[in-house]
């Protein structure tokens, strides 16, 4: 079966092709992937126009072979949503009226699903949700201490993001450890420019960094994560910042932006090296925020069976890790230097002999489950 994978953004649709195998929810190889960018601009006016130009780059890509289905990450799907669905025009509605809780994400979605059902309107579609994978949260875990109206009448609530993600990585953890999943207790950190953490226990999600939006949490490369609410509303109140410009602040130019000047990983990393004390500093506050997660993630589950990092900065700054893993003497977490260091697309071990945890760097392949679970659901 080859399902088309997309991911929609505002300007931008990123789309990936795999081949996913009929005796199994087995992703095999990428046959192409690419990505459209600057839409809205005189090229690419809209995203029907992109995905226009998608299936024409498709005709030469996949060689008259014909797609079987279309899976669509969909960042937010609220309390509704707590499994990949089939898209209908209702689930494009509905999906449609969770925007206000991902205003830059879901309204996106929205357009790339719709450009789809008007190219290729014979295709199954299936939604895949950021959110659903937090679903088993339990209720101390994703309530905020606000008043009961908030939630009820505004959908104030820990929701939690990169739940795809988390959700390949525990089964892939667990197996490489051969723990069965069901009795897997881990902290896994999905650390890219945007990054969570979750705690996991009996193989499913009990807590997670990321709340009400993505911006709660941990330091990501533009995002302040944690922060005391009441700095945003003095700033409003006394009329140096709007809301607007209040939460332009905190999505775009904080986080390592914010406390290096830059937002990419390695960059801060190198002027680090060369001294630099912003960026040093930017790091040490990154990986202790993580480390503190880790530490309370630690306790949520009962104890971890493992530590695991993975997405780009979790699976390649082997710098950070190690920075991470220092702060976590408590927990009896050591680190094997030069294992720390090796590059590979495998699941690895990473923590020393004597660690009383082991710490794991599990590669994740987002695009991988959603064309799993898009092939699932449309061969049921």
């Amino acid at each position: 079966m080859l399902v088309l994978v997309l991911n929609s953004g505002s300007s931008s649709i990123k789309y990936q092709v795999r081949e996913v195998a009929d005796t199994a929810d087995t992703a095999g190889d990428v046959v192409t992937s690419g990505l459209i960018e600057r839409i809205g601009e005189v090229e690419v006016p809209d995203h029907q126009h992109a995905l226009d130009t998608l299936k024409d780059r498709l005709d030469d890509e996949l060689g008259g072979r014909t797609l079987d289905a279309v899976g669509h990450r969909v960042v937010h799907g609220g309390e509704r949503f707590s499994g990949p669905v089939r898209i209908t025009n209702e689930i494009t509605r509905e999906i449609e009226r969770l925007s206000p809780l991902a205003p830059l994400h879901n309204p996106a979605a929205v357009l790339g699903i719709r450009a789809i059902t008007q190219t290729l309107p014979d295709l199954p579609q299936v939604a895949v949700f950021d959110t659903a994978f937090h679903r088993t949260l339990p209720e101390y875990a994703w309530r905020y201490a606000v008043p009961d109206s908030l939630y009820t009448e505004h959908g104030v609530r820990r929701y939690g993001f990169h739940g795809t993600s988390h959700d390949l990585v525990t089964g892939a953890a667990a197996a490489f450890l051969g723990i069965q999943r069901s009795h897997f207790a881990a902290v896994v950190a999905h650390l890219g420019n945007g990054a969570s953490v979750t705690a996991i226990r009996d193989g499913v999600s009990v807590d997670t960094s990321m709340g009400y939006t993505p911006l709660e949490g941990l330091v990501m490369g533009t995002r302040s994560g944690d922060v005391d609410p009441s700095v945003i509303t003095q700033l409003i109140v006394r009329g140096k910042y709007t809301a607007e410009e209040m939460d332009r602040l905190l999505n775009k130019e904080s986080g390592l932006k914010g406390l290096a000047g830059q937002s990419d990983m390695r960059a801060v990393d190198e002027a680090a090296a060369d001294g630099d004390r912003r960026a040093e500093l930017a790091l040490e506050v990154a990986s202790y925020r993580l480390a503190k997660y880790i530490g309370g993630y630690h306790v949520a589950v009962g104890g971890a069976q493992a530590v695991v990092f993975t997405a780009g900065i979790g699976e390649n700054a082997s710098g950070f890790r190690a920075r991470v893993v220092g702060l976590l003497g408590a927990m009896g977490v050591t680190l094997d230097v030069a294992a720390n260091e090796i590059r590979s697309t495998d699941a690895r071990r990473i923590s020393g002999a004597d660690s009383a945890i082991p710490v794991l760097v599990v590669p994740t392949d987002e695009e991988r489950a959603i064309a799993e679970a898009t092939a699932a659901l449309v061969r049921d």
